[in-house]
């Protein structure tokens, strides 16, 4: 499912589109099955929610932390479920950012914050 819309968000830059979160690593911010909507080709702002890829090729969904000279500091809501984010990997450079969320579909409708929770 991320994979058909990477590809279309290659061809459709600045278009909307919906992912859905996997895992735990976003919580309590996002639990595993939300539906975002998500800007392919967007830029972050510190705060957002992104859809990234990591250089295994792993794509994850992060919170942009700190934009650093070699790209975005990206790290989890909730850093005791393993080390996805820049911890493990350093900074990601701004064309591994794909897309940022605009806002939760499913299961209740809402705007994410930019603020991160207490303690992640």
């Amino acid at each position: 499912m991320i994979e058909i819309l990477l590809r279309m968000a290659r061809a459709h830059t600045g278009r909307l589109g919906v992912v859905i979160v996997r895992g735990a690593s976003m919580l309590p911010t996002l639990r595993d099955g939300h539906r975002l909507l998500v800007r392919y080709g967007s830029r972050p702002r510190v705060g957002s929610l992104v859809v990234a890829r990591l250089p295994d090729g792993t794509i994850v969904i992060k919170r942009a932390f700190e934009l650093r000279a070699t790209g975005w500091w990206l790290l989890s809501d909730n850093p005791s479920v393993g080390l996805g984010d820049s911890r493990a990997w350093g900074a990601v450079p701004q064309e591994r950012i794909l897309a940022v969320a605009v806002a939760r579909l499913w299961p209740r409708p809402a705007r994410l914050s930019r603020t991160p929770p207490a303690g992640a």
